[in-house]
């Protein structure tokens, strides 16, 4: 068989970065858990009319059919979930009988995304998310929760600190209109690829949908507006634009800077270019930086939604926010800011004197996994000296020597890093707590 080529935009990750995921997932987990977020996890596929109708493209959908399908039989138009913000609308509606509301659920799973790979960008990547729904009305306050729990999440790794850019859809619709713009939503989609184009493209495009050149500087001079407290809002007004939509998103907006500000200073920044193009965010917006990466963009977004998850006069508003676990973690894998203490559990090695004494190795190793100290026994009974190299190249910091009728003494275990060693006890014995399991680093 020749070496197979690696697919492109579908990682694999090595042991110890397997290791560095799931304590990732461990943490985040935690945190969501703390702030009372119920765990969920939803099918892999959607129908297509479900997952182009909000503003996605088809082209960024993968579809999914059987090789074969049986005579007679019509293939139901399926596509992988390319987030899980449609899944969790769709799976809020069906089960709206069973599910108390508030409803806070985070969920944890892959997304399948049809892009072109590049750094920190994937097209089979997991993602993180968080939301919260209600039934008819859901209060502001939500709005300022949700940059919250993420920072806490995000601190509690070690990684460069992040920054959380805000906005408000309505603040955006509502200046817009007060400049007399007549498809505030497509000014906005424009007003999304600043950071891509420039502002100059950006002017150009707003012209072509129908704004003149006066009505493309005052947008741009809007997105030009930053702050980390609310004196954005005083910015905005000396614009000289007034609606009463505006009025609506500033209040709104200005509630969930303060409120960050308060919980965590630094964190969260008013950002009045983030637009987030898909269709179905109706009010506060989030897109977030990882502080020595700006240029890769997001690594965490998402919005208020009103509409998403509604069928005739149920109607469930949310808003939620994504991280892009995949992508955080390539890219700090890549840059080494990102790994842990050793690629393996296995705290310790029991090593084999010949094949004959296997079993008293074996007892040894199940007395140690009993007390939930991750062991595994030398494959082979090669010399010694072999077996600690065995236990180097694993990253395995303990050596385990079983009394022996050819040794002295009774059982010792040995800190290979160090070369300390002394007499010990399978019933007794404990590593240290920072060598139980590898850490983050």
């Amino acid at each position: 068989m020749t070496r197979p080529t690696p697919l492109s935009g579908f990682p694999e990750w090595l042991p110890g970065q397997r290791v560095a995921e799931q304590q990732v997932l461990d943490r985040l987990r935690r945190t969501f858990e703390l702030y009372g977020f119920a765990s969920l996890e939803t099918r892999a596929v959607e129908p297509l009319d479900q997952l182009l109708r909000k503003g996605e493209t088809s082209k960024e959908v993968y579809t999914l059919r059987r090789l074969q399908a049986g005579e007679g039989e019509d293939e139901l138009a399926l596509g992988l979930h390319f987030d899980l913000t449609v899944p969790f609308a769709r799976y809020v509606l069906e089960n709206a009988g069973k599910l108390q509301f508030p409803f806070r659920r985070y969920q944890i799973q892959k997304v399948w995304r049809g892009e072109k790979p590049q750094a920190g960008r994937y097209r089979e990547f997991l993602q993180a998310d968080i939301d919260i729904v209600d039934r008819d009305t859901l209060p502001p306050h939500y709005e300022a929760e949700i940059p919250l729990v993420i920072g806490d999440a995000l601190r509690s790794l070690p990684i460069p600190p992040v920054k959380i850019m805000v906005n408000n859809r309505k603040l955006c619709e509502g200046f817009y209109r007060g400049l007399g713009l007549e498809d505030p939503e497509e000014i906005l989609r424009i007003v999304d690829k600043l950071d891509k184009i420039g502002p100059n493209a950006v002017a150009q495009m707003i012209v072509s949908a129908g704004g003149t050149e006066a009505q493309a500087k005052a947008c741009l001079a809007l997105a030009e507006i930053r702050a980390g407290d609310a004196s954005f809002a005083d910015a905005v007004r000396a614009l000289g634009v007034e609606h009463p939509l505006l009025d609506e998103g500033v209040a709104e907006l200005a509630a969930v800077v303060e409120t960050a500000r308060e919980h965590s200073p630094g964190l969260v920044e008013a950002t009045l270019k983030i637009a987030r193009g898909l269709d179905y965010y109706t009010g506060t917006v989030y897109e977030t930086e990882l502080v020595g990466f700006e240029q890769y963009g997001s690594v965490c977004s998402g919005g208020r939604y009103d509409n998403l998850a509604s069928a005739g006069k149920d109607v469930f508003p949310g808003v939620g926010i994504s991280i892009g676990v995949s992508r955080l973690l390539g890219l700090l894998f890549d840059a080494g800011e990102l790994s842990v203490s050793r690629p393996t559990p296995t705290a310790v090695l029991v090593a084999l004197w010949s094949e004959q004494e296997r079993a008293a190795s074996n007892r040894i190793a199940a007395n140690l996994r009993a007390r939930g100290i991750a062991t595994e026994v030398a494959p082979v009974p090669a010399k010694l000296g072999k077996q600690i190299r065995y236990a180097e190249r694993r990253g395995i910091p303990y050596v385990w020597f079983p009394a022996s009728a050819s040794t002295e003494g009774g059982d010792q275990v040995k800190d290979i890093r160090s070369g300390d060693q002394a007499p010990a006890s399978s019933e007794g014995w404990i590593p240290p707590a920072e060598d139980m399991a590898p850490r983050l680093q």
